[in-house]
C-alpha cells in the first residue's frame, strides 16, 4: 500500500517507479529479492504469485467492507483508494502537442491527463499545470509537444492504499491529483482533491439532514 513520487522529466518512456513496471518475477518464495532480475526470463511462478497478490488484496478489501459497513467513511481509520478514486481517465501520447492536450481537456471536461510514452504511463498533467505553463512559456507554446517539456512531479498508488494516507502526501508535495496503478502498471483511476471534497461535503449533508 505504497504511496510513491515519481521526480519531474521529460515523457520518455516509463516514469513509473519500478514496483509498478510490467516485469517478470524469478523465486518468489521470499519477499524481497534475492537475485537480479531478467526481464526477458519467464517463470511458471510469475502467473500463480500475481494471481495470489490479487488475490489477497481483494480479500482484504471484501473483509474491510463487511467491518466498516456501518461507519462514516471519513471516519475509517483505513480508507482504500479505490473506494473514492474516479474510474474515468484520459490519456495521449507524449507526442501530442499542448494545444490538443488542452483541446481534449476541454472536450471531455477533464483536468487531468495520463500521459503515455510507446504505451507505458509517462507523467500526469493537470490543467491547472499546463495554464500555467502556458503563461510562462507564451511564444509557440501551444505548438510544443509533450516530449519536449519536464513534466511535473506526480504521485502514484494502488487501489489498496489508504486514502488518509495519501492525502497528507498530496499536500506535503503540493500536489492535488494522484494516478492510481494496478498490480499490472495499469492505471485505473485518478484522485483528486475534489475527490476528497467530496467525501467530506457528502459527509456534511448527512449531518445536516440529521
Amino acid at each position: 500500500m505504497s504511496i510513491f513520487v515519481s521526480e519531474p522529466g521529460r515523457p520518455l518512456g516509463t516514469r513509473l517507479p519500478e514496483v509498478f513496471r510490467r516485469r517478470r518475477v524469478g523465486d518468489v518464495s521470499e519477499l524481497t529479492e534475492n537475485q537480479a532480475i531478467d526481464p526477458g526470463h519467464s517463470d511458471a511462478t510469475d502467473a500463480e504469485f500475481q494471481l495470489a497478490a490479487q488475490s489477497g488484496r481483494h480479500r482484504a478489501l471484501e473483509e474491510y467492507g463487511a467491518a466498516a459497513a456501518g461507519e462514516r467513511k471519513d471516519q475509517r481509520p483505513y480508507l482504500p483508494l479505490s473506494s473514492i478514486c474516479s474510474p474515468v481517465l484520459y490519456s495521449l501520447p507524449a507526442s501530442a502537442s499542448v494545444a490538443e492536450a488542452m483541446t481534449m481537456m476541454d472536450e471531455r471536461s477533464a483536468n487531468h491527463l495520463v500521459v503515455t510514452a510507446d504505451r507505458y504511463v509517462a507523467g500526469l498533467v493537470g490543467r491547472q499545470w499546463l495554464l500555467a505553463w502556458l503563461h510562462e512559456h507564451q511564444a509557440n507554446a501551444l505548438d510544443q509537444t509533450l516530449t519536449h517539456i519536464e513534466l511535473p512531479a506526480f504521485l502514484t498508488a494502488s487501489p489498496e492504499t489508504d486514502a488518509h494516507q495519501l492525502a497528507r502526501l498530496m499536500l506535503a508535495h503540493q500536489l492535488n491529483a494522484a494516478l492510481v496503478v494496478d498490480i499490472q502498471g495499469e492505471p485505473v483511476g485518478v484522485v483528486t482533491s475534489t475527490d476528497y471534497l467530496r467525501l467530506y461535503a457528502s459527509v456534511g449533508g448527512h449531518q445536516g439532514s440529521v
